[in-house]
């Protein structure tokens, strides 16, 4: 059976994250959307997405289908239901559908047509941009599960501080040393070569992925997952580190998410309470305003390559775009649209051109090249988002 996730409507109200990303590729507890489906299934999985990025995350249709909304969370029940799919089938919670069965000469689904087979049990779905943290604890306790059944973890060092020792699990490679974990709040995972420094303290739940690193004397606070090679210092809370993205220094990180390639200068902070208290609104993409979380935490929602300078202070529920540079003192605005130059004295259009010679630099750093793939994404972002710069 060939199998292929779907956008489905959230891509909007997951906007800027998925301005770069098809929706599986999401990272919300240990593994991205996709590496979920993929680990249970036992298969690969395409994607159906945008069109401007197909290129880097293309479809393979066969004669026999499953299509699967990327933005449910699959757990063991599910995938059995997924798997036993026959002709003219579909899962459904409530209203949503979860997966349906199609063939590669069916020209258009009807569900009115089909069999709808009623998912009853509790499960996972990102909606919002503030799920992927809200979310993230539950998350990371499934992967762990997922990821650590029978396995055993490597040898954690006699240096190192434990509480609740059979709810941390050391990958192969992986270097520990004076630090303090406290796993009594939810579980911690270190994955290959990843890195805790001396003088960490980590209260679970944590996920740290593939060349993650938690730099000299940072505090850590669960739920929080740090993406492949991610560099952290600080205080960090509760918080979604995608994947190649920094904040190296001291400075303080809640309830927020940053795509890849984002870097926080040092001593930077975001605010994650208002002062009175209140419900905390973020910027909403598909109305044009801001909209009403239902959280009172909440932090900071940044892009794929967006950056700030030392010093920089996000207001609560702060959303920044794709490719923004952000610096000087006072708080800029709470919604930063992408391609955005300045600060809170101002704003001015940050070129392509200008994007690209960073990206390209900060790339291959890693080991990795800025294509033409790359760039053709950036552009297309770039067009997409002037409706917002209206400085």
């Amino acid at each position: 059976m060939n199998y292929i996730l779907f956008d489905g409507d959230v891509r909007t109200a997951l906007l800027p994250f998925t301005y770069t990303r098809p929706v599986a590729d999401i990272r919300v507890g240990i593994l991205t959307i996709r590496e979920k489906w993929e680990k249970y299934l036992g298969l690969t999985t395409t994607t159906v997405t945008e069109e401007y990025l197909e290129e880097k995350y293309p479809m393979v249709e066969m004669e026999e289908n499953v299509l699967l909304n990327a933005s449910f969370l699959p757990t063991k029940p599910l995938v059995e239901m997924v798997k036993n799919l026959q002709t003219n089938q579909a899962i459904f919670k409530d209203e949503d559908v979860i997966a349906f069965y199609t063939t590669d000469t069916q020209e258009e689904v009807d569900f009115s047509s089909y069999e709808h087979i009623e998912f009853e049990d509790d499960i996972i779905q990102i909606k919002n941009t503030w799920d992927i943290f809200s979310l993230n604890d539950k998350a990371i306790r499934a992967d762990f599960d997922l990821i650590t059944e029978g396995r055993k973890s490597e040898p954690i060092p006699e240096t190192v501080n434990c509480v609740n020792r059979n709810d941390i699990f050391v990958e192969k490679g992986a270097k520990l040393t004076f630090a303090t974990l406290n796993a009594s709040t939810g579980p911690i995972y270190i994955g290959e070569k990843a890195e805790i420094m001396e003088g960490v303290v980590v209260r679970g739940a944590l996920a740290m992925c593939e060349n993650s690193v938690l730099k000299l004397g940072a505090k850590i606070y669960g739920a929080t997952t740090l993406g492949p090679y991610c560099k952290v210092g600080g205080e960090v809370n509760n918080s979604v580190l995608f994947g190649y993205s920094n904040k190296g220094h001291d400075g303080f990180l809640g309830n927020s998410v940053l795509g890849e390639w984002c870097n926080i200068g040092a001593d930077s902070n975001n605010s994650n309470l208002k002062n009175n208290y209140a419900e905390v609104k973020l910027w909403n993409y598909e109305t044009g305003r801001f909209a009403k979380t239902g959280l009172q935490f909440c932090g900071l929602m940044m892009g794929d390559h967006s950056k700030c300078g030392i010093n920089t202070m996000f207001n609560t529920g702060t959303v920044v775009g794709v490719s923004a540079n952000i610096f000087g003192s006072g708080f800029p605005r709470n919604f930063v649209p992408s391609y955005s130059w300045g600060g809170a004295s101002g704003f001015t259009e940050y070129k392509t051109n200008k994007v690209f010679e960073v990206a390209d630099v900060v790339m291959k750093r890693r080991g990795i090249e800025f294509d033409e793939r790359e760039k053709q994404i950036l552009e297309h972002v770039f067009e997409e988002t002037k409706q917002y710069r209206n400085y």
